[in-house]
């Protein structure tokens, strides 16, 4: 392409007049090594400030590739935990995939304490950066290329997968499609989860070896449930009763004698999660079986926002504290509307995926959270046209023990929303150190995969439905603005 272009589309870009914000760095950057598929193509790097209102302070960065290799889409990228900056490595593929991609700091910077008594972080953080990244890239798009996107898509994990859904149910027209990965949607009772348990484990820790005869009794009770290849390994549906979760408090006991009666009750109140202590009304669900308790007692940030720094995290109840902190933070941070019926209208797809071993951000809000959308467009046959839910089987908030391969789940959603192509079984495997493990198809909720009685090989079937306790209402409030 043609150097006078380029230099006429920066030039273009400095031209455009932001509203409430400012350029820091308009610059193009060389490969550092070119032809590496770990190192960034040569590209645009544009660095924005915006302050839409007092108090605000979001940083925003974009990055196109050069022209004759732009694909015509736009890509918005989620951020992870409490975010305060951006980190420039998660630009490489889609730069060599042909996407201009954005991605913004969620307005934190430099630290979560940024969000300490000011409700415009709290706005930032849960929707309005993401949606002024959105709307600013755009621009940056059309002013150097000349047109706009033919297409835009997003993608989040974690915290970025509460981007994704805040994107489909408040910004439907923003994206065509939205990938959301574990995703952290259901924010405010998630932290109330990790204060819980974070209390809980501070009065009555385990060791190390204890933890792991724990996630190994989860596996040993629910390995008939399995099929054969990963059947005491991991649990792929963590689905459970109050009976089932007696059995496995019953067998870690007997698997480890060091494990004490406060060890059982701990566990009790661990796998069965949050509730409110004046109610008795559920907040959250529990640790899932098979997974760790470490990645489920951080990210307690939220409640210096509301309560201060000073506060003892040990002193903070599940009364009136609680109520506070709902009351405060989850209009704003919540990704928990069911109605997804504009997004479906915009013609946008909706991917969604959770790791049965996540305990940093479980399953089943998601789950739950699914099941509401069925409710509200009329049926899961309706929903499933637009909006995909698949749990990973040994997932964790990261590879985990369980699947840790899957198809090109961006290439799936494009192909769905554009060539109407249905994603349908993923294909999932297992390796290490190279070597393939096994190999497990993965059907979208609620089916299952069973072994066929006659060839002894993997398929889906329908599968059971809900399972998992419901969020009570009044902890999942309706948005605010």
């Amino acid at each position: 392409m043609p150097m006078n272009f380029i230099s006429s589309g920066l030039q273009a870009i400095r031209n455009l007049k932001l509203q409430n914000g400012e350029f820091l760095l308009i610059k193009e950057i060389p490969s550092s090594s070119p032809g590496r598929a770990d190192a960034p193509p040569r590209h645009i790097l544009v660095k924005i400030r915006l302050n839409p209102v007092a108090r605000s302070n979001i940083f925003i960065e974009i990055r196109l590739p050069e022209p004759e290799l732009w694909n015509g889409r736009f890509l918005g990228l989620g951020n992870g935990g409490a975010a305060g900056s951006i980190n420039p490595a998660i630009f490489t593929q889609p730069l060599w995939d042909g996407y201009a991609a954005a991605s913004t700091d969620l307005g934190t910077s430099p630290d979560p304490d940024s969000g300490i008594g000011n409700p415009e972080v709290w706005r930032d953080f849960g929707y309005r950066a993401t949606h002024f990244m959105t709307v600013t890239a755009k621009e940056i798009i059309q002013a150097y290329y000349g047109r706009g996107p033919e297409f835009s898509y997003f993608s989040g994990c974690s915290t970025g997968g509460q981007q994704a859904l805040q994107e489909a149910q408040r910004y439907p027209e923003d994206y065509d499609g939205i990938l959301a990965r574990l995703p952290a949607h259901c924010r405010t009772p998630l932290h109330a989860y990790f204060l819980w348990n974070f209390q809980i484990l501070q009065k009555c820790p385990f060791s190390a070896e204890q933890e792991a005869n724990v996630i190994a009794a989860g596996n040993e009770y629910m390995a008939p449930r399995e099929i054969p290849m990963v059947a005491g390994k991991i649990i792929s549906d963590p689905r459970c009763t109050p009976a089932d979760i007696e059995a496995v408090v019953a067998l870690a006991m007997k698997k480890d004698a060091s494990l004490t009666p406060e060890h059982a009750e701990a566990l009790r109140l661990l796998f069965g999660g949050p509730v409110h202590a004046a109610t008795g009304e559920r907040i959250f669900d529990g640790i899932p079986f098979g997974s760790s308790f470490d990645i489920a007692r951080g990210n307690l940030y939220l409640f210096r926002w509301v309560f201060g720094k000073e506060r003892d995290l040990m002193t903070i109840n599940f009364a009136g504290d609680i109520d506070t902190y709902t009351a405060e933070l989850g209009p704003l941070l919540n990704a928990e509307n069911p109605d997804l019926s504009r997004f479906e209208q915009h013609g946008g797809k909706l991917i969604i995926t959770s790791g049965s071993a996540d305990s940093c951000v479980p399953y089943h809000a998601t789950l739950d959270y699914y099941e509401r959308a069925a409710e509200a467009v009329g049926s899961l046959e309706h929903l499933r046209e637009f909006c995909l839910f698949y749990l990973i089987p040994g997932m964790s908030h990261g590879p985990g023990p369980g699947v840790n391969q899957l198809p090109d789940l961006l290439n799936l959603l494009t192909r769905w929303r554009e060539n109407a192509e249905f994603p349908g079984t993923l294909a999932g495997e297992r390796l290490e150190d190279d070597r393939l493990i096994f190999q497990l198809p993965i059907a979208p909720y609620p089916e299952k995969i069973v072994l066929d009685e006659k060839n002894g090989e993997p398929k889906a079937i329908s599968g059971p439905r809900g399972g998992v306790n419901r969020i009570a209402q009044r902890f999942l409030p309706p948005a605010g603005e």
